[in-house]
């Protein structure tokens, strides 16, 4: 069973199309290896060669494709829609930076039906990932929100322009302005942001330099509350040894984790499904993928990272080695003007106490909110913790009473 989008809009700002709920999810995932496409009114560059000869077997169309397949999980109505954000920041002498084209850029966005005057949530996915890795959090969240969920310029279905950024501040630029060219041809504003991980650092940064479109922050596993003199001394004593300097200078050359997977061509979804049914299953700390929910995740995040370079390359100038943020978030606490909600899990490898000492300067409302049986993906791993929190988190938009709001049962305020 295949599910046909419907063209409810058409024109020069964006090409929208609206997908109702389907309990199709099972024949879905077993139409994986079945050829489908998405039409937009997006012009892209598309291979001559049948996707079976191809070394690496994916193109955007998959990658639509796989969303479409996985978002099939969803009860909610929702519409994708492909947001036109220019060739370039306004002012800007150079086209999402240096690229050789004057081309529109887009970004993949999914709005979710939901109630009139509803709060907006506009959710920003991690490294490496997608807007769809939210996919169990959608049909929770739109019963209270508006939600709208991205892919970072450069990453998923999202236009992937060439990277030649060449610094850290041409590198959060590249992601800032056009989070905000979104946001303009959105016309949104006064909005709740939630942005996971790598997100996470996006949405801060965006929000010290917007604070006023942003209402309210949510960060959940956030990164860049890390700096490299934090290092510890187990990790110093690794990049001291052969080892630790091959990785360092990977690191350095900007190898990414996707480069492996490209490099394995039509071995690199295999590689995938070993990775996700790893992490989500029995490294699982908390509800477990269900095997339609694996299947559909692992062929949506292999097209997501096999496709072209892009985004991804941004890794070195934002962070060193370690995942320690080369301009810290931490140094801005001060000039915080937004209220925020930290929110990680209890295995998550970022640390809390980043947050906790970030708070010590900020100047506005701030909670820290751990959730058990969770990790990085707190969000996969543990869906109605996380579910709990981000109400909590939002508590002043939602109820009527928010100061005698209860702290969910099972959550710890750190």
């Amino acid at each position: 069973m295949k599910l046909g989008p419907r063209l409810i809009r058409n024109n020069r700002t964006s090409s929208s199309y609206q997908f109702k709920s389907s309990s199709a999810a099972a024949a879905m995932a077993e139409e994986i290896s079945s050829p489908s496409t998405v039409t937009t009114t997006t012009t892209k560059k598309s291979s001559k060669w049948p996707s079976l000869l191809r070394w690496i077997p994916t193109s955007t169309d998959h990658i639509i494709a796989a969303e479409k397949r996985l978002l099939s999980l969803i009860k909610t109505p929702y519409t994708q829609e492909n947001v036109n954000i220019g060739s370039g920041p306004p002012g800007s002498k150079v086209r999402w930076f240096r690229s050789t084209s004057n081309e529109s850029r887009f970004i993949n966005t999914v709005t979710f039906d939901s109630k009139e005057d509803s709060p907006t949530l506009v959710m920003v996915h991690g490294y490496g990932a997608s807007q769809g890795f939210f996919f169990r959090n959608f049909d929770f969240l739109a019963k209270h929100f508006k939600v709208i969920a991205i892919d970072q310029l450069g990453w998923g279905g999202s236009s992937r322009p060439d990277f030649t950024c060449k610094s850290t501040e041409e590198t959060e630029a590249w992601f800032i302005d056009s989070l905000e060219e979104w946001r303009k041809s959105k016309n949104l504003s006064n909005f709740i942001l939630l942005g996971h991980s790598f997100g996470g650092y996006v949405a801060a940064k965006y929000a010290l330099k917007h604070p006023e479109h942003v209402k309210h922050l949510v960060l959940v596993g956030s990164a860049g509350f890390s700096q490299e003199s934090e290092q510890s001394e187990r990790l110093t004593r690794f990049r001291a040894t052969w080892k630790g300097a091959i990785i360092n200078h990977l690191w350095e050359s900007n190898f990414t984790p996707q480069k492996i997977i490209r490099g394995l061509g039509p071995w690199g979804p295999d590689l995938v499904r070993k990775y996700t049914t790893a992490r989500f299953g029995s490294y699982s700390t908390g509800d477990v993928l269900t095997e339609d929910e694996s299947k559909l995740l692992t062929d949506y995040v292999y097209h997501t990272l096999a496709a072209k370079a892009s985004g991804e390359l941004c890794l070195k100038y934002i962070f060193s080695f370690g995942a320690f943020a080369r301009s810290p978030l931490l140094q801005s606490a001060s000039e915080w003007k937004v209220p925020t909600s930290f929110i990680y899990g209890f295995d998550d490898w970022m640390s809390y106490q980043g947050a906790q000492e970030a708070r010590k300067n900020m100047n506005v409302p701030c909670d820290i909110i751990r959730v058990p049986q969770g990790g990085h993906f707190v969000f996969i791993d543990n869906p109605s913790g996380f579910h709990s929190a981000v109400l909590y988190a939002c508590r002043r938009f939602i109820s009527s009473d928010p100061d005698n709001y209860q702290f969910p049962e099972g959550l710890t305020s750190a």
